[in-house]
């Protein structure tokens, strides 16, 4: 593959599998399945899928990404849910904190930048 471009896929890929933080599940047995497809110089690139379940989440870094499967919902603390399907993309910015609740096994495409 040429040194220049990078598709965004699981073929390939050597995926990471985890599991939020047990202080910050609040429902279910979540499974987190991560294609890491870029790393450099702060900014990360690929494929995260996750199960049925919920827990916390706090962000120090920009988030950008794109739901292309399943169902989920973003709640900030002290906000309203949001919820999103295939086609939704949102940005998080560092700060931002709330919940994230997987309804349906959910697969996005995400970019972040420390």
């Amino acid at each position: 593959m040429p040194d220049r471009f990078v598709r965004l896929g699981k073929d390939g890929a050597e995926p990471e599998v985890g599991r939020p933080d047990p202080a910050r599940l609040i429902a279910g047995d979540p499974v987190f399945t991560t294609w890491n497809l870029e790393e450099r110089e702060g900014l990360y690139a690929g494929l995260w899928q996750a199960t049925p379940g919920a827990w916390r989440i706090a962000y120090d870094e920009w988030e950008y990404f794109r739901i292309l499967e399943g169902r989920s919902v973003v709640t900030e603390e002290g906000g309203a849910a949001l919820e999103l399907g295939p086609g939704d993309s949102l940005i998080l910015r560092p700060g931002f904190a709330g919940r994230w609740e997987v309804i349906e096994t959910t697969l996005k495409e995400y970019v972040i930048r420390l």
